[in-house]
This record gives C-alpha cells, sequence and structure tokens, in this order.
C-alpha cells in the first residue's frame, strides 16, 4: 500500500521536502551566526565605552583605517577649532531616530603630543534642517580657544558600510559622510583617520545635541529566528510522515469499501420477478 509513493505526485513532494531541510537548517545556523556577531559586538561597545580614555593619537594617525576593536574607544583630544572649514552632514537623525537634520564636523588642530598640529575631525553634535536646504545652516558657534574633547572613535564612513550614497554637487560645505580623506583632500593638510564622535563637554544649551551611545543590550531577534527555522526544518519531516499515513490510510478505505461492494450476494432472480407481481 506504499506504491503512491513511487507517484509523480509523491516523488516531487519528497524532493521538495529533501530540498527544504537543508536549507532551513542553513538558514537557521545563519541567523544564530548574526546572533553571535551582535553579542561580541554588544560587548565590545559595552567594555570600548567604559574604557579609559587615552589619547586620539594612541589610536589613530594621517591615512589609518581604524581596526574594528577600537571603534567606540574613548578618546580625548586638545587644541583650537578650525570653524573656517566646518562642515555639515545631511540627511542624519536626532536621538528620537525619526526627525531629520544635519551633524556638525569641525576640524580639531592638535596642539600637543606627536602629532602637534595635525587636524582631527570632531562630530559636535546634531542640529535642526531648518526650511532652507540649498545654504549652510545656523550652526552654533565652536568654543573659541583652546578646548579638550573627549568623545568615541569612529572608523570613516564609506557608502559600502553606511549604505548612504555619497552626492556630488552639494551646497558649499555640506557633505554626505563623514570621511577623513575627503575631509584631508578639501584642507589640504593631514587629517586624523576617523573621527570623533563627541561626548563631553556639554555645549552650552544643549546645541548641537550629542550623539547618543550606540545601543549595546538590545541582541535582537535573530536566535528568535534561528529556532524558528530549525523548527521548521523539523517539521517537514514529521509532516511528511503525517501525509503518508493519511494517504495510506484513504487508500485502505477506499479499498475495503470497494472489495465490499464486490462481495455483496446478487438478490435471487425468483424473488426480484414475485416482488413486481
Amino acid at each position: 500500500m506504499y506504491r503512491f509513493l513511487l507517484s509523480r505526485q509523491w516523488v516531487i513532494l519528497t524532493l521538495v521536502g529533501l530540498v527544504l531541510i537543508p536549507v532551513m537548517i542553513k538558514l537557521g545556523f545563519w541567523q544564530y551566526h548574526r546572533h553571535e556577531h551582535r553579542v561580541a559586538q554588544n560587548q565590545l561597545i559595552a567594555d570600548n565605552l567604559h574604557a579609559t580614555p587615552v589619547p586620539v593619537t594612541d589610536l589613530t594617525a594621517p591615512g589609518r583605517t581604524l581596526p574594528r576593536d577600537d571603534m567606540w574607544r574613548r578618546v580625548t583630544a586638545s587644541g583650537t577649532y578650525d570653524t573656517r572649514h566646518e562642515v555639515v552632514v545631511r540627511q542624519r537623525t536626532a536621538a528620537d531616530e525619526k526627525t531629520i537634520g544635519y551633524y556638525v564636523l569641525t576640524p580639531l588642530v592638535l596642539d600637543q603630543g606627536p602629532r602637534k598640529g595635525t587636524t582631527v575631525l570632531v562630530n559636535r553634535g546634531w542640529i535642526a534642517a531648518g526650511n532652507d536646504l540649498t545654504r549652510f545652516p545656523d550652526v552654533p558657534a565652536a568654543p573659541k580657544g583652546r578646548v579638550t574633547v573627549t568623545g568615541r572613535m569612529m572608523a570613516d564612513e564609506t557608502t559600502e558600510g553606511s549604505g548612504i550614497k555619497d552626492k556630488r554637487g552639494l551646497p558649499d560645505r555640506q557633505v554626505m559622510l563623514i570621511n577623513s580623506e575627503r575631509q584631508a583632500e578639501a584642507l589640504h593638510r593631514p587629517v586624523l583617520g576617523g573621527y570623533i564622535e563627541q561626548t563631553a563637554p556639554e555645549p552650552p544649551g544643549g546645541t548641537p545635541e550629542l550623539v547618543p551611545e550606540p545601543d549595546h543590550d538590545s541582541i535582537g531577534p535573530h536566535m528568535a529566528y534561528a529556532v524558528q527555522w530549525w523548527l521548521f526544518a523539523a517539521a517537514v519531516p514529521v509532516g511528511w510522515f503525517v501525509l503518508v499515513r493519511r494517504e495510506r490510510k484513504d487508500r485502505l478505505a477506499a479499498a475495503a469499501g470497494a472489495g465490499s461492494a464486490e462481495s455483496a450476494p446478487a438478490e435471487p432472480v425468483s424473488r426480484t420477478v414475485a416482488s413486481t407481481e
């Protein structure tokens, strides 16, 4: 009664199930690896955010790509702001993650250490976009004189890494990405790789609005998705077995009904004739 498994319909159904099982298992491991990556990144962020600040020149140099392990490290930098070459970064959200505006990016010229005279970019925070996007916005003035900034060390932004298209032909002193190499070309002087995301001192009046600390508590739904995919993979053979049993039961019932009809005794002709009379 299992010969029906050799039918075209059942062969196709079985092959589809055999393909789905490894695919679902692989998708489960893909989600699991994303979970592991998120956990590791959360730990890296937490460790670096709570580490003792170090001079920015300990982590980076002109033209250097910031290693992933140094992302979000707390750093300090002392010098004077070059507000003449300040730019704003377009299409950035406020702390509410809804309101679109600008980041204020100001070069800071270092005045001490082995790289005295070198420039580092400082993201001083977020401001509202205003009504006219074609002109340079009203930016809260950077502190004058010598300042010491504390912040999180961030890697240069790229289109590949951020998904933000680096548009050309923007209004004067407006950019799409925070990139030290691009700013070094504009400034015609060395700029340390990466940039500082300022956390202190707090700007007067709270503007620019400092960029909030990155989330390092949420692990996301990836583990739940992994378990779901593995459950789906386990459900395929179970479902196949249930369907096979049901099909066999239906065929046995159909065969038994046909057999009963064939074995039922025929009514005698004489009785049939008598009843018609």
